[in-house]
């Protein structure tokens, strides 16, 4: 039994033609992203996709950009650790 080559997950945001929102988005689910927030009239949405499936999302029509989500989280102003 061979291992799985698929790579970890990762989140990523992406910029698609807003004029074509639905179809792009059906496409990229079909391609392995698995959506997490959109925004259709600005034409943007993000998700999580395995690493190794970035080459693909952005050779999907109607894609702009794909690019890796690099949010940080900062603790609270009240949290000990400043």
């Amino acid at each position: 039994m061979s291992e799985s080559s698929a790579s970890e997950p990762v989140g990523v945001i992406l910029s698609v033609d807003p004029d074509r929102f639905a179809e792009v988005v059906e496409a990229l689910r079909r391609a392995g992203l698995e959506v997490t927030a959109e925004q259709p009239i600005v034409g943007t949405l993000s998700g999580t996709v395995a690493e190794d499936r970035i080459p693909t999302l952005q050779a999907i029509d109607g894609v702009d950009s794909v690019d890796r989500d690099r949010t940080i989280q900062l603790p609270p102003p009240d949290s000990p650790i400043q």
